[in-house]
């Protein structure tokens, strides 16, 4: 039997999971497709210090741009037309466990690092599930639950400190189908509503299985086509206008997506250049040592996150609520 009493476990433990931190966040983002999009398109910022985390909006036109002829006098009118919405901090974390017993079935340097390995991919599948569930919510469940989509994209409720009555760009696109069944024709005004006749569209479409099944029979055969990055990504997806439409199993789930009423039923429009993850630049992924507590045969370490899901202008997205099959 290998003698397990010259191993420095906390060592080998520690230095492990720290090595393995870009691959946690690369599995954990991976996983589901709202996270993956995000993942794919740079949509992970990273933020320092501060009690809030504070995203400048742009609210107005510079109304300085003009044209002018030889000599004339250029306006240097200082300009307004920015503001700033401001977002708490959130905490995640997930605890990986190893008992003395464990240790001491698990023999040797490689056994034990075999055994965390197993023991951080079910802590990987467990952060997918939390954050899916974080960002596909309200974030009304309690003070500690992260932005979801369900509250950041709206046309009445106050936001990041600012009120859409009061901000232009703070009123998101919503159309309430009343239980009415899904069509071209909202998917349509839907994703006008958001783009507002311009250029900046949006870039992924997420809804639930029962929906994009819906929308998969509205397509004529002929144009079921579906983006091939989000295919390799290992995600079933058909394109709308370009961008494509998927879906997450947790908008099915009601018991998850406490506080939204019409889970089931919502159809989000997103555009990656304004909607992202805040990641906090020291707590990010980042494992804690493994300590062994006074009144316990067993080690514990812990892997945090600290950071929130924001956007700088709700106008450019959207979201279908109410709809059926």
């Amino acid at each position: 039997m290998a003698d397990t009493t010259s191993l420095d476990y906390d060592a080998i433990l520690s230095t492990t999971m720290y090595n393995y931190a870009t691959t946690l966040e690369n599995n954990v983002f991976q996983a589901r497709p709202l996270l993956n999009w995000m993942k794919s398109k740079n949509r992970i910022k990273t933020y320092s210090g501060g009690a809030r985390m504070v995203v400048p909006i742009i609210e107005g036109a510079n109304d300085t741009a003009a044209t002018f002829g030889l000599y004339d006098t250029l306006d240097t009118t200082p300009q307004d037309g920015l503001t700033a919405a401001e977002y708490l901090w959130k905490q995640a974390a997930v605890s990986i466990a190893i008992a003395g017993l464990e240790e001491q079935q698990n023999n040797g340097k490689e056994a034990v690092i075999d055994l965390l390995q197993a023991k951080v991919m079910q802590a990987e599948e467990s952060l997918s599930d939390l954050f899916v569930r974080q960002f596909l919510s309200d974030g009304s469940q309690d003070n500690k639950a992260w932005n979801g989509l369900a509250g950041l994209i709206d046309d009445t409720a106050a936001f990041g400190g600012l009120d859409p009555d009061n901000h232009a760009t703070w009123k998101s696109y919503k159309n309430d189908l009343n239980g009415a069944p899904l069509t071209i024709s909202a998917l349509s005004a839907a994703w006008n509503g958001t783009a507002q006749g311009g250029s900046d569209t949006p870039d992924f479409v997420i809804t639930s299985q029962t929906l994009w099944e819906k929308y998969e029979s509205l397509l004529q055969p002929q144009l079921r086509y579906s983006d091939p990055a989000t295919a390799d990504a290992g995600f079933v997806n058909l394109l709308y206008r370009g961008a494509p439409v998927t879906f997450d199993y947790a908008i099915d789930n009601n018991d998850v997506l406490d506080g939204n009423p019409y889970d089931e039923g919502v159809v989000y429009f997103l555009n990656s250049k304004h909607v992202w993850i805040a990641r906090g630049s020291e707590k990010w992924f980042s494992s804690t040592p493994f300590i062994r507590p006074v009144n316990q045969d067993a080690r514990y370490a812990q892997i945090i996150c600290y950071g929130n899901l924001v956007t700088n202008c709700r106008r450019r997205l959207g979201k279908i609520v109410g709809a059926t099959a």
